[in-house]
């Protein structure tokens, strides 16, 4: 702030900047009742009203108060009675529409008594503290008003009487897990029920005393799993753990404690602004709320327009800075709300969001739609951009450097060089901002200039050749950085993964690469030996299922399905179309040193596919121009995707027959030429998204603002160093699931000490501790933590569990028995997935493959058990800290394939060898995926008698099976069969049975839509049973046609 002389400012931000936690006056045990009214206390003493409603009625009558309240009106019975049915608790509103009511249209139109209309506001977005808020506990909803079952719900915050925040507790000791799995519980079970006015609450809170996370009421997880096609299923809110968020102070401090988070979070105004102002409702119906780190950013750069343009310090560096926060951390979204906030200061003409490269162009483009339709503008020519710049009516504006500096160039003279306009870029550390900062500098008058970047230049990795020494660094450039949020804190927050690094052995004397040896033409020749590329080829396709997991079970992952006419139109032209699907592994990229080296490489695989087909893998190559890599440097030249006139013409050569490889595998049709070289980016891209494909190998491009959740390994055969090491790191650490626990990089150089400056210099000098995973040794035989805590290793573990619960035992008896199995059982599943990828944990297992299926199966069996419990609501205490790691075991899944080889193998031995028969009840046992087509399986066995053809017959069984179920339930349930037949249709095409809106009532037999509950237990039953009827069917025989069965039938 030195630039400025400030006196007074107010404390009104969101985040507090520093928060010493509350000293906790002792450390007694805390029940959950005394830890929830401790929170209520505290709320209380910050001026919220607590309220004793427990029931419905209670909820809308104070609801009718607070909204007359605010509005200033009082509401006769009529009016309310219609307004409330109307614009409140309308029945054919689910989650997605009460959300939109909150979030873009709180004001509802009353339809008076006389005829006459008026506005009523359900929330004052201008002033937030015109807004009451007050707290309410144990409020109770349950079969009398429709719900599944009877729930009661910890505590609420209402805001202005209406639910948008909900307070789920544990007490402290208790899994902070089991609140979110309870969260998920109400949603299906009762959240809906009576006037459904707990939909909508807008975000959650779980804690368990110790730890309090908050999330939105459909979060990220969602956008990856659940959406279709751009529209939401109502209702549908499956949420994932792995996206919930901790509070945070703006050093990046988090804030676990309840009463801390109550004291910063719950403070009226920062609880208002995240509602009002922090949560974004996308135009794929999702709701987002910020993270701390974002929210900070916003206002710094919002605050630092506010008072540079007081000051007039607009026009220089003063009026501007740079916000680091590090790749994968949600930049996008920053930059959106930012822009947005901006955009609506009454002095700021414009905003002009400034990208590098087209393909960035199209994705922020995309990313900013998917925030709010049209929000922004952004431009195909340099006259779009011209055009948009003089129309009032244009904000937000998306360019390209290019476009930008080419507007310059033509228009020396221009009106917009004389108007207030907020700059902001993109990935900032781009080494084309020198000249593109001169324009800047010498045109627009009054410019506030900001810069976003996960990796800043600092004068230690500054470019030599810097073109102007003035602007090398970032500061320099940009001004002062206004917020910092590492790598470091985005791992330790859980918001992207850490690296796992491979260093392997390509030649005799592998030194270092930045030892004193020059790097000379021989050193260079032996790096591109034909020995050794086929060495590192080979090693590659060796182990490629072990490093990308495609060897275990499947996830379900919403994937793009029209991708070569998306990427073929204009941007926005066509409709993305997704669907789910099971996915198994992961993808990978594949960086080399030049464009030379790419073609011996893609060569190389070709040739050892052709001679092994099974090591055959969809391989893919790109590049736009003859880097003339200077291999002392490691920063990233930037390749462009529009352009590829400065090949040469072997390289353009070569790169037309990779194409034309790929045309053959996908029915696409690009080549070399300009606009179907950028196609061809585009296509590529999306089919690295959609992990369709394997590995594709790079020179340049890819390794820079390319993000793919599925992508999880890095193969490295070039020289990175600095930012350019650690973007291209950072391609392969996006959260995902539970499988995929960090990034994976394989590098054929030693880059050790480079990883290591890297790490320092974004990280701090003992970040390499949090970044990178520890060594095969320290998992597999346990290890200390810098704090001195022992963590116990893979082989401790086994022992552990073979001791406690030997293999052969049948059950494990006795609920703490059972609660210890889980858990440790548990942690050997997240220590199994971690140690696969290693190559030394081959032959290391300990347990044989048997002992292991009989654990799963125990495991599996618990989880059932446990599961009834809780639905029954047995002993709720007790289940509350139980978490079932089943995602993992999912990835082990023994699949139907493997079940029909053992059947084969059991026939062809003349059905005499019993152990196969027990080999295969315990592979079935161990499977949740099979587990509910036991009895399938089972019948098929003891049916069959001969088996030629193992796959035909059980195709045929399952169809002939499946039939004759689904008839049983439309006859059962009287339910309308062409309906029925359709709804299955859809319901396993999507890979889920849909319970929410109207597509049930729709296959119901006619009853009077007021039978109140005899008609909802009726709805249940059918539910129940296609519930089973598509647990016992999907994924196996060949796929379903339920209306074309009936056709022939």
């Amino acid at each position: 702030m030195g630039a400025f002389n400030i006196l007074v400012q107010t404390n009104e931000n969101t985040v507090v900047t520093e928060y010493e936690p509350i000293q906790q006056s002792s450390n007694f045990y805390q029940s959950e009742a005394e830890l929830e009214e401790e929170f209520i206390r505290m709320l209380c003493t910050q001026g919220y009203t607590y309220l004793t409603i427990h029931s419905e009625q209670e909820l809308i009558s104070n609801l009718r108060m607070q909204l007359e309240k605010l509005n200033d009106f009082e509401f006769s019975d009529t009016e309310w009675e219609r307004f409330f049915a109307d614009a409140i608790a309308n029945p054919n509103d689910s989650i997605v529409e009460k959300t939109a009511i909150i979030q873009e249209d709180c004001i509802q139109v009353l339809k008076r008594d006389d005829g006459m209309s008026k506005n009523i506001a359900l929330i004052d977005r201008n002033n937030i503290h015109n807004n009451q808020l007050q707290v309410i506990n144990q409020y109770v909803i349950g079969t009398e008003e429709g719900a599944r079952r009877d729930n009661r719900y910890d505590v609420t915050v209402l805001v202005n009487g209406l639910p948008l925040v909900h307070i789920e507790l544990k007490r402290r000791g208790v899994a902070i897990r089991e609140a979110f799995n309870q969260i998920n519980r109400y949603q299906r079970d009762s959240f809906w029920a009576g006037s459904g006015l707990f939909e909508y609450v807008q975000i959650f809170v779980i804690s368990n005393g110790t730890n309090t996370k908050y999330y939105s009421n459909s979060t990220r997880f969602n956008a990856i799993k659940d959406v279709n096609a751009g529209k939401t299923r109502k209702g549908k809110t499956s949420n994932s753990f792995e996206f919930t968020s901790f509070w945070a102070d703006s050093n990046n401090r988090v804030i676990p404690d309840l009463m801390d988070f109550a004291n910063t979070f719950f403070a009226k105004h920062a609880l208002l602004n995240v509602l009002t102002k922090y949560c974004i409702f996308t135009s794929e119906r999702m709701l987002m709320v910020m993270r701390p780190y974002q929210i900070i950013a916003t206002e710094r750069i919002i605050n630092r327009i506010e008072i540079a343009h007081n000051y007039k310090k607009y026009g220089s560096v003063d009026g501007g800075g740079y916000i680091w926060h590090t790749t994968g951390s949600g930049k996008t979204l920053t930059s959106f709300k930012t822009a947005r906030i901006a955009s609506q200061l009454s002095f700021i003409d414009k905003v002009l969001f400034v990208v590098d490269r087209k393909d960035l162009d199209y994705q922020t483009m995309k990313e900013y739609d998917r925030f709010e339709k049209g929000a922004a503008n952004s431009n195909t020519s340099t006259k779009i951009l011209e055009k948009q710049l003089s129309d009032s009516k244009s904000h937000i504006i998306i360019t390209t450097i290019q476009k930008l500096s080419t507007f310059i160039k033509k228009n020396k003279e221009h009106d917009v060089y004389d108007r207030q306009i907020v700059i902001i870029f993109d990935e900032c550390h781009r080494s084309q901002f020198g000249d593109m900062h001169k324009s800047i500098v010498r045109y627009f008058k009054q410019y506030y200039m900001f810069g976003f970047t996960g990796t800043p230049i600092f004068p230690v990795n500054a470019a030599v050749n810097a073109k102007k020494p003035d602007y090398a660094t970032t500061e320099q450039t940009f001004g002062e950085r206004l917020h910092t949020y590492t790598i470091v804190d985005a791992i330790n927050d859980k918001n992207v993964l850490p690296f796992r690094v491979d260093y392997i052995k390509t030649m005799d004397i592998d030194a270092d690469i930045d030892d004193e040896e020059v790097w000379d033409i021989n050193r260079k020749k032996a790096f591109e030996a034909p020995e050794r590329v086929s060495l590192i080829a080979n090693y590659i396709l060796d182990h490629f299922d072990q490093k990308t997991y495609r060897s275990g079970g499947f996830y379900i992952y919403n994937t793009l399905t029209n991708i070569s006419e998306i990427a073929s139109a204009d941007r926005g032209k066509v409709e993305e179309i997704k669907q789910k699907q099971r996915l198994s592994g992961f993808n990978s990229i594949f960086a080399v040193s030049s464009v030379p080296m790419a073609k011996v490489y893609y060569d190389e695989f070709r040739r050892i596919i052709n001679n092994d087909p099974a090591k055959s893998l969809k391989i893919a190559v790109i590049y736009s121009y003859a880097a003339n890599e200077e291999e002392g440097d490691g920063l990233l030249d930037e390749e462009n995707s529009e352009d590829t006139s400065a090949l040469d013409q072997p390289s353009r050569d070569f790169l037309e027959s990779a194409i034309d490889d790929y045309n053959k595998i996908f029915r696409t049709n690009y080549d070399t030429s300009s606009d179907k070289f950028q196609n061809y980016y585009k296509d590529v891209s999306l089919r690295m998204k959609n992990k369709e494909l394997d590995l594709l190998i790079v020179v340049n491009m890819f390794l820079t603002g390319f993000d793919a959740t599925t992508l999880n390994t890095l193969w490295v055969d070039k020289n990175l160093r600095m930012h350019g090491l650690l973007q291209a790191f950072s391609r392969t650490n996006r959260i995902l699931n539970s499988i995929k626990t960090f990034g994976n990089i394989v590098c054929f150089r030693n880059l050790k000490k480079r990883v290591d400056d890297a790490i320092s210099l974004f990280g701090d000098k003992n970040a390499g501790g949090v970044v990178l995973m520890h060594s095969f040794k320290d998992y597999y035989e346990g290890y200390k933590t810098s704090d001195g805590k022992n963590v116990p290793g893979y082989r401790a573990m086994i022992a552990d569990l073979t001791s406690k619960f030997p293999a052969d035992d049948r059950k494990i008896i006795g609920e703490q028995d059972q609660k210890d199995f889980i858990a440790l059982f548990g942690a050997i599943l997240r220590m199994r997935n971690l140690l696969f990828s290693f190559d030394d944990f081959m032959g290391m297992e300990i347990l044989s493959e048997r002992d292991f299926q009989n654990y799963l199966g125990k495991y599996q069996d618990l989880y059932d058990e446990w599961n009834r419990r809780r639905r029954n609501d047995e002993g709720a205490d007790i289940t509350d800290d139980i978490v079932f790691e089943i995602e993992l075991v999912k990835q082990i899944e023994i699949n139907i394939d493997y079940i029909l080889m053992l059947v084969k193998k059991y026939y062809d031995k003349h059905r005499k060898d019993k152990e196969l028969l027990v080999t295969i009840k315990k592979a079935v046992d161990a499977s949740p995926e099979l587990r509910s087509k036991k009895q399938l399986i089972e019948l098929f066995i003891a049916r069959v008698n001969e088996v030629e053809d193992v796959v035909s017959e059980w195709n045929e069984y399952v169809a002939e099976q499946r039939e004759k179920d689904l008839e049983q339930i439309i006859k059962e349930e009287q339910l309308k069969p062409d309906e029925t037949r359709s709804f299955l249709d859809a319901t396993f095409r999507d890979g889920e049975v849909k319970t929410v809106g109207t597509d049930i009532d729709k296959i119901m037999p006619a009853m009077s839509r007021f039978g109140g509950g005899h008609r909802d237990q009726k709805k249940l039953t059918i539910i129940e049973k296609l519930q089973k009827f598509f647990e016992k069917y999907f994924g196996i025989g060949s796929s379903p046609n339920f209306s074309h069965s009936e056709n022939n039938g």
